[in-house]
Order: C-alpha cells, then structure tokens, then sequence
C-alpha cells in the first residue's frame, strides 16, 4: 500500500516544496509514497472563479465558501476514500508525534490548506474535516503547515530512512526530548566530547542518554513530564 497524499490548496506550486528532495524526494521518485494536489480555485463561482465571501456578521477578512470547498473535497476524495480528511488550523488539536505515527500506518491523506481569515464551519462538519495545529501562531496560509505534516509523516513510511533504527529515539517518540549529540573531532574549542560516550560501555552510554533526555525534557519541556 503506496501512502498518497492529497492536498487542496489555492496555490499547488508550493508542492512538493522541500518534499521534492533529500529522503522524501528521492522516495516520491521512488513511488514509495505519492502527492497530488487539487486547485480549490477550479471549483470557484463565476468568471473570476470566486472561492471566498465576507463573514456572515461582519468583521475583517474573507472565509473560503463551503460551496466552492465542499465541490473540491468531493472531487479529491468521494466518499467511499479511506483516507482522513485534515483541515490545517491554528485552532486544531495540536500535531504530535503519535498521530504522525498513525498517520504513517494508513493509506494517505486528504489535507485542506485553509486561507483568509478561515473556512466555513458547514463545510468543516459536512464533511468530516479533522482540524490540526503544527503550533501557537498563526500563518499566511495552511501550506506550509501542510509541509510539515507530511514530512514528519513520509519520514517514517518504511524505506525512506536509511536507518530505520534512528527514528526510534529521536524527540517525543519516546515521551522525552532527545538526548545531546557529539562526533568527531574529540576536542572542540576546548570543549571535549563527554568521556562516556567515548568509553565503548553501552549500558552506561543508554544511562546517559536516558538522563541527559530527561534533564532537557524536564527543562524546556516540563509538560511532557507531567504526561
């Protein structure tokens, strides 16, 4: 089963972006996983392919039109698709590194990059979008958010990192920040590789490690300790 991901976005030249190179390029020419994109503004009202109104109410900005949203989810994904409708939003429930992980299990993806000020809520409920957050900030757009999505994702698709072992202890797979890292030269500025890590002792080595990812989780990330 090939992982395809699907994004709806009013500018598709931003894809694959950064996705085109390096492990998650060279796996997209691979066809270990796929991407297609879908210009919301085909499916736009009149002869300037409107995709946005004013918000019922009142207020600045625009809101992209159910309508016009809704005839491009059902073009990307008909109904019997398997694959999760996401809404990139900074009101989403936060991206962790568990739903990348059950992202990466499924078949793919249906991603909504939103823009203006939002998306109609009748769309949002009509057809079942998941709204997800990469953070606390807001964006220009849900593209780049996208990115970030599926580059956490592609990453673990099976073959695209050389070393399958080395996603097993980076930051949050394990509930922690990970650990520092050293190589060569031994001596840097003064500044010497710990002995430790030097010592060929690999039980002492993962006891350091272990402490070192708990200091810095317990330092700059204390919510995940209370998790």
């Amino acid at each position: 089963m090939t992982f395809r991901a699907t994004v709806l976005t009013l500018y598709p030249e931003m894809f694959p972006g950064a996705l085109g190179l390096s492990l998650a390029g060279r796996a997209l020419e691979r066809g270990d996983w796929a991407l297609d994109t879908v210009q919301i503004r085909d499916f736009g009202l009149g002869r300037h392919r409107a995709v946005d109104d004013t918000p019922a109410g009142g207020g600045a900005g625009m809101v992209l039109r159910a309508d016009v949203l809704g005839a491009a989810i059902d073009h990307a994904a008909p109904a019997d698709d398997p694959r999760p409708r996401l809404l990139m939003s900074p009101r989403g429930k936060p991206l962790t590194q568990a739903k990348v992980r059950d992202l990466a299990a499924g078949p793919g993806a249906v991603i909504v990059c939103g823009r203006f000020e939002g998306v109609d809520q009748r769309v949002i409920e009509g057809r079942g979008l998941e709204e997800v957050s990469i953070g606390d900030y807001v964006l220009s757009g849900g593209e780049p958010a996208a990115l970030v999505l599926l580059d956490a994702v592609v990453r673990l698709l099976p073959g695209v990192m050389g070393n399958e072992a080395s996603g097993g202890e980076e930051s949050f797979e394990n509930g922690l920040l990970e650990h520092p890292h050293y190589t060569r030269p031994p001596e840097w500025e003064g500044r010497a590789i710990p002995e430790v890590l030097m010592s060929g002792n690999h039980a002492k080595i993962a006891a350091w490690r272990r402490e070192h990812a708990e200091r810095l989780t317990a330092e700059r990330r204390p919510d995940l300790i209370r998790k």
